[in-house]
């Protein structure tokens, strides 16, 4: 399941939008609005897996809120222009919809974004081979300077484009150059997981969940929804039985 946000300035688009998200099992709709400064916050605050985005737009366009607001989240342009599809494609958007805009056609999208941004796999418990180490050593962002970071310390990861910051229980952040997917093969998956695209968090920091928001000691709510919530449920009980052993 794919978390989505829609944002167009036309009330009515919105309409229909939100009601073919409501028809389609495969999507969770994480908000919606007819103002780019408040999708903004919105998406800044939580984090989707995609955006719906209507390309004409006042003060911003959709190519440019993207550039802006979006760049780790999938985005499906939606518009009455057809003079933009070659741009949208461009800039690596994962389709274009021509309103008005047929169910069917919605759905060939969402089948699109689903094979793209799918990255969760149901796989035996553990899905990685834990290290015996109890520490990492990572490329920081400071041009030769390696650093080690005991995992204990780390209590959440997020993802920022082409780098991520650890977030550690000292509340420290350390940006590292280095793509999200490829720290969590680095990090032992007994005591860490993949709860959005954007965020892996440790599973010993997880206070409680309510809804799809994380809540974790010494950190912000962290978001999670559909096949990554999933396997947190999965991760969370296989870690604390284990613990009890």
């Amino acid at each position: 399941m794919l978390t989505c946000y829609i944002l167009d300035d036309e009330r009515a688009a919105v309409e229909v939008l939100k009601r073919y998200v409501s028809d389609t099992p495969e999507l969770i709709l994480g908000g919606f609005s007819t103002h780019v400064l408040e999708a903004a916050q919105s998406l800044k605050e939580r984090p989707v897996d995609l955006l719906f985005l209507d390309i004409e737009m006042p003060k911003l366009s959709g190519p440019q809120f993207m550039e802006l607001y979006a760049q780790q989240t999938g985005v499906i342009f939606t518009t009455a222009y057809s003079d933009y599809a070659l741009e949208g494609y461009e800039r690596g958007v994962i389709d274009y919809l021509m309103k008005p805009i047929t169910y069917s056609r919605f759905l060939k999208a969402v089948e699109k974004a689903q094979k793209q941004l799918s990255v969760i796999q149901v796989e035996p418990i553990p899905v990685s081979t834990p290290s015996n180490d109890d520490f990492i050593f990572v490329k920081t962002e400071h041009k030769g300077k390696f650093r080690k970071i005991n995992l204990n310390d780390i209590v959440y990861v997020e993802g920022l484009k082409n780098y991520v910051s650890i977030n550690t229980k000292q509340r420290e952040q350390i940006v590292i150059y280095i793509g999200i997917t490829e720290l969590e093969a680095k990090l032992p998956s007994n005591r860490f997981v993949r709860v959005h695209r954007s965020y892996i968090i440790a599973l010993d920091a997880v206070l409680s969940i309510d809804g799809n928001e994380i809540y974790l000691k010494d950190a912000p709510r962290i978001p999670t929804a559909g096949s990554y919530k999933d396997d947190l449920f999965r991760r969370l009980e296989h870690h604390f039985v284990q613990s009890k052993r």
